[in-house]
């Protein structure tokens, strides 16, 4: 089962960071379980105000997530659902996306939250999406991984006394 051993984060003192989510479009439902969770979680970190975007699908998350790190976020969540197909497409978007995400990460020093589900069918993305019924909320972990970095590195960048 995905998420087994899953750490349980604590993120205090970051009701201050600015948080974008960018969401695709693509599984509705599934979709609006993810934004559901992340939602959730941001209000759960006292994040009253994130910035919440829509894109066509997983493929546009990286180019929306490095304007906004560029755009002084302190952190951004992505999320997406790519579901296997019976074409090579599901490897090519779903490592263009994790890569593209990854870069973003590295090169602006924002972290960003991987709330993509790359799946083999729509049960699976169900199970992951926060939904009444599902085992995991990536939604939720992705912001709670996103924000809990973002603390970190503000906490090293800060004076030590």
């Amino acid at each position: 089962m995905s998420g087994k051993g899953a750490p349980e984060l604590t993120v205090k003192n970051c009701a201050d960071l600015r948080v974008a989510v960018i969401a695709a479009q693509w599984h509705e439902k599934v979709m609006d379980g993810l934004v559901d969770g992340a939602l959730r979680a941001l209000a759960d970190l006292g994040i009253d105000e994130p910035t919440l975007l829509r894109v066509p699908g997983a493929f546009e998350l990286p180019v929306v997530a490095k304007v906004l790190a560029g755009r002084g976020y302190d952190a951004v969540v992505a999320l997406g659902v790519v579901v296997r197909g019976g074409t090579p497409h599901f490897e090519y978007v779903c490592q263009g996306v994790t890569q593209g995400l990854t870069q973003v990460a590295v090169d602006t020093g924002v972290p960003v939250g991987f709330g993509v589900l790359t799946v083999d069918d729509e049960q699976q993305a169900l199970d992951r999406a926060g939904l009444d019924g599902s085992t995991e909320d990536k939604g939720h972990e992705a912001v709670t991984a996103a924000v809990s970095t973002a603390a970190t590195l503000r906490s090293v960048s800060e004076p030590w006394r």
